[in-house]
């Protein structure tokens, strides 16, 4: 009996161990399987993410370029307001627009010729 026992045993325990690397063949498989789920989805959001990144350096370099041209139409403005403020564009406007002219002035008009 002892022999058949031991035997018993020993089938038994094979039996065991023989399981116990299946589950931990499939445990393992899951959890790969798992991890390179991860990893996939992690890849896709990486690429994701340097996409949005490539469109915002797009996206500052424009708004960098407008902000220069604005910047230069704000000194034009700036120098056009300097303009104004003079005295020969005053009497630029007051002439042309106005008709004034100084007591002193002599003015030329052409004639219309009928047609």
């Amino acid at each position: 009996m002892g022999k058949r026992e031991r035997a018993r045993k020993s089938s038994a325990e094979r039996t065991r161990m023989r399981r116990r690397k299946k589950q931990n063949k499939s445990s393992m498989v899951c959890i790969t399987l798992i991890v390179l789920m991860f990893v996939g989805v992690l890849s896709v959001q990486i690429i994701s993410v340097y996409g949005r990144n490539r469109s915002y350096q797009e996206q500052e370099e424009e708004l960098q370029a407008q902000l220069e041209s604005e910047q230069t139409r704000q000194e034009e403005l700036k120098e056009y307001e300097k303009y104004i403020t003079t005295k020969e564009y005053i009497e630029q406007v007051a002439k042309t627009k106005l008709g004034l002219v100084y007591p002193n002035e002599i003015i030329f008009k052409e004639k219309k010729s009928a047609p």
